[in-house]
């Protein structure tokens, strides 16, 4: 359905590969910085190929994460029906997010996205502060996301809890083994993973349709108007990455025209696969089992029989190994555009000559990401906590890009309302994340600091070899 979708745009294979090979080179990744330029090297030297075709690949690639997978479950395991209402409200709110981030591109189209757009806006200690926090959210995520993987595996054959976070460690490791060598997945595995994983969707939507009961949208709030909102910080993480184009804002042919452009069928294309997909995850009640977990598998099931959901749960293992093996691979160059800058310690910011690859940076990322498992299996964080608590990074990192779009952006009539709009969404979801917020403000204080330390002591040297040259 996905590539289906792209090809209703005029957009084929070569499209989207050509997409994917922009999200998996280092250039953009979720939530990523942009890897650093050589020494040197003109403000605009990237080529600028990019075009709408392209721009809503990327955006549909960047966004439609193996997230979808376990989110729909877990929003409804938490609010019932009500939590369609969360979809829709996310559906609609997506829109702010990505034209804020979009027009800060288009405005002054650098490479970056966020934290170039806070350090202009707030200065070094914000830019500083949102490093820590892309760092953060790929530390909480990576475990939350395995996890799920883990529970897919446990629903089709007899693992354990224990044996659950094994699962998850596997993968961690065999995505850093294969990226600490210097191996990437092509474009065209990626089109074929993201072709699975829509295919799945669809199938499991249409298989599934005649089992959807009416019944099973009452009550509408059986949870409270409460329910709604945490089911609204779950459902964030399946609209995350309308951030992503912006990191490659020096690559279109014509930002201006075509970053609105392809905002806004990238929104309505996502939202109505969103919504579908949610509507019938409700409508059968897949929800109920497996925690929420495992949604696409208990439909598999219901219309297939057991090899059905087998055969998806294998499936979603394959799919989730593969999102986490091409983000291992852009958040190694995350830390290390980061360390380069200043923003974490400088010994990260080299390159292993024999496999060209970032190797301090990776290895620091594996430690602290195992680190998080331990930590979620001790205190036995559940899947739902451990993707709240990843919400919590990556929404604190949208407030700070929404502000900034609310100080940098200068537009006029109804458009200047969207910066507001992004970040009152922010701000209002932020709550609902609850406890598990307190992983991330201590990363933000600590990282704001950081770098506002850091400025300060670089102009105290600027000033003193001023006043050396001064006759």
């Amino acid at each position: 359905m996905w590539s289906g979708y792209l090809s209703w745009q005029g957009a084929g294979l070569h499209e989207v590969e050509t997409a994917l090979h922009i999200l998996n080179s280092g250039r953009c990744g979720r939530g990523q910085l942009a890897e650093a330029r050589p020494e040197g090297a003109p403000e605009g030297s990237l080529r600028k190929e990019i075009t709408v075709r392209h721009a809503v690949a990327i955006y549909v690639s960047s966004v439609l994460g193996a997230g979808i997978l376990v989110i729909p479950g877990l929003a409804a395991k938490a609010a019932g029906p009500g939590s369609l209402l969360a979809w829709g409200f996310l559906a609609v709110a997506s829109y702010p997010f990505a034209y804020t981030f979009s027009s800060l591109s288009a405005r002054r189209p650098v490479s970056g996205g966020i934290y170039s757009f806070s350090k202009e806006a707030f200065g070094q200690g914000a830019s500083t502060m949102t490093a820590w926090l892309f760092v953060a959210w790929v530390v909480l995520g990576a475990p939350a996301i395995t996890l799920a993987a883990g529970t897919y595996l446990a629903y089709a054959f007899p693992i354990s809890g224990p044996g659950i976070f094994l699962v998850a460690l596997a993968i961690l490791a065999l995505a850093y083994g294969i990226n600490l060598r210097g191996i990437r997945l092509s474009g065209r595995v990626q089109v074929i993973v993201v072709a699975v994983m829509t295919g799945i969707l669809t199938l499991g939507v249409a298989a599934s349709a005649p089992g959807v009961k009416a019944g099973n949208f009452a009550p509408l709030l059986p949870d409270g108007v409460a329910s709604v909102g945490v089911a609204s910080a779950l459902v964030v993480w399946s609209f995350l990455g309308y951030e992503n184009v912006s990191n490659i804002a020096e690559e279109f042919k014509n930002p201006e025209r075509d970053f609105g452009r392809s905002v806004t069928i990238s929104v309505v294309l996502i939202g109505v696969l969103y919504m579908a997909v949610a509507a019938t995850v409700v409508g059968t009640g897949a929800f109920a089992a497996g925690a929420g977990v495992t949604p696409f598998a208990v439909m598999m099931s219901n219309a297939f029989g057991t090899y059905g959901g087998t055969v998806v749960s294998v499936l979603a293992v394959v799919i989730i190994f593969s999102t986490v093996n091409a983000y291992t691979a852009g958040m190694g160059r995350v830390v290390y555009a980061a360390a380069l800058d200043g923003n974490l310690p400088r010994f990260l910011g080299t390159i292993d000559p024999k496999s060209g690859v970032p190797r301090r940076a990776l290895i620091a990322l594996f430690l602290l990401i195992v680190a998080a498992l331990v930590v979620y299996y001790v205190a036995g964080v559940d899947v739902q906590t451990a993707f709240l608590a990843t919400s919590g990074a990556a929404v604190l990192t949208y407030v700070v890009g929404s502000a900034a779009g609310v100080r940098l952006l200068k537009q006029g009539g109804i458009r200047s309302a969207l910066p507001w709009a992004s970040l009152a969404v922010s701000l209002v979801i932020l709550p609902f994340i609850g406890t598990t917020l307190a992983a991330s403000i201590p990363v933000a204080a600590v990282g704001f600091l950081y770098g506002s330390l850091r400025s300060r002591q670089k102009q105290g040297r600027e000033a003193e070899t001023d006043d050396v040259g001064t006759p």
